[in-house]
This record gives C-alpha cells, structure tokens and sequence, in this order.
C-alpha cells in the first residue's frame, strides 16, 4: 500500500525530511550528474529530486502512482504532473531517456511487472535510477518515515529483479547514514554521521539507490492484458442503484 501524499508532503517539509533531501540528493547526483537535453521522468514521490534536473532536461513530467493520489508541479507553473498506474504508463514506446524512481518500486503491487513498463517506456539506452529502503538500514525498521513502509531491497535483490526485467545494473551508492530523529538538536549532531558513514557503513545506509540501463539485446515475452484498470472519482458512490434504476425495476 503507498504512503498518501499528504504523509509525503508533511515528511519532506520538516527538517528531517530535508536532510533526508539532501542526502539522497547528493546520492543520485553521484550516478547522474548531468541530464542534458532528455526527457525525464519521476515515477513515486520524485519531486524534491527532480528539482536537481529539471534545469538540465529537454522536458520533466512527475508520474504519481493512483494509490499515492498527486499534488501540482511545478508551482505557478503549467502542470507536468499525471496520475498513473505504475504498469500502465501513458506514454509511447521508447519515449523516454531517463526515469527516476523515488517511493515507487517498494509499493509496487508487482515489481516486475513495473519494472518491464518501465522498460517499454525507456528509449534505447534509456537509464533508470531506483532509490528504495536498504533492508538491512534503520530507516526500513521505523514507521514514521516513508521508508519504513512498503518493502526493503538488499543490493543482491535490486540486481536479481532488474535482470529478470531485461536491465543491466550499473552504478550503487548510498544515502542516509543517520538515525530518522525528528527533534531539531538531535539532527544538528548527526551532521558529521553522514561522511563517516559513507566510508565506514555503507552496508547498513537508510537507503540504496541504483543506476540501470535498458538492455536490448533480449526479447522479452509480450502478454494482451485482459483487462485495463480506470480511473473512479472517489466520491462517487460504488455499489448503490440509483432512484431512476429501482424505478425502472418497479
């Protein structure tokens, strides 16, 4: 089940949130430094992160999975935003050249299946940058952060499910060498945490993030979907007949 939106938002504007961004930040900048004129995507809550890019890219949209609900980007701006299902992208074949997911992969109803669109979207040579909770790290084991829900990776994991799904994993590093402490003066002495963990812990990281490029040189097997999953405003009452319905019935 996704984290709502709203928990998201909350997170990212609180201090901790913040270091959260900032971490992470300099973890995908590592593996990505520059984007020059492509089309990029943020797949999950990918918006702190696409910040980073958005001057360099041809075009960003932010991708929000149906179960997470979406919020406008970028402010005052026309929007670039799209509520999806995570294996029903809205885009062409090899349309995109990089995708970033951030909150995606770990609630995804079924990974694989996720990661195959992801594929299908991508142009060749297209590359895919997932940031999930490291399974063995602290963040994964406490709740009131949004990567202590949904599920953990190990770095054995992500290269397992990346090939299946027809990628090559490439670059690895790390984020979040700090405990998720919520009180300000707490934060302010887990500062010097972040270097030392990045040499010394690289294991136990509240994070993993991961680099792949779309591989081509194997077919992947195409199945027709029986059917497609819709859109229903939530406030539109599910299951109940209606005035004009019974008075046809009578």
């Amino acid at each position: 089940m996704n984290t709502d939106i709203v928990d998201l938002r909350q997170f990212y504007h609180s201090p901790l949130g913040q270091m959260a961004t900032a971490s992470i930040g300099r973890a995908v900048a590592s593996v990505w430094p520059r984007l020059p004129d492509e089309r990029l995507v943020g797949l999950g809550f990918a918006l702190p992160y696409l910040e980073l890019f958005k001057p360099d890219a041809e075009r960003t949209f932010a991708f929000m999975p149906a179960g997470q609900g979406a919020v406008n980007w970028p402010p005052g701006a026309l929007s670039a935003t799209a509520l999806v299902f995570d294996e029903e992208l809205p885009l062409p074949d090899a349309s995109i050249d990089r995708m970033l997911l951030v909150h995606s992969l770990e609630f995804a109803e079924n990974p694989r299946e996720a990661l195959k669109e992801i594929w299908r979207v991508l142009a060749p040579g297209g590359r895919v940058v997932i940031v999930v909770p490291n399974r063995r790290g602290v963040w994964a084991r406490l709740e009131h952060t949004p990567f202590g829900a949904g599920r953990p990776y190990s770095r054995s994991q992500l290269v397992s499910i990346l090939r299946e799904a027809n990628f090559t994993p490439g670059a690895f590093a790390e984020a979040l060498f700090f405990p998720p402490y919520r009180k300000r003066w707490m934060l302010k002495l887990c500062r010097w945490m972040e270097p030392f963990g990045r040499r010394a812990m690289p294991l136990f990281s509240g994070v993993i993030v991961v680099e792949a490029q779309k591989r081509l040189y194997q077919g992947l097997p195409v199945f027709a979907r029986s059917s497609r999953r819709v859109f229903v405003p939530v406030l539109a009452p599910q299951g109940v007949p209606s005035t004009r319905a019974k008075a046809e019935r009578e």
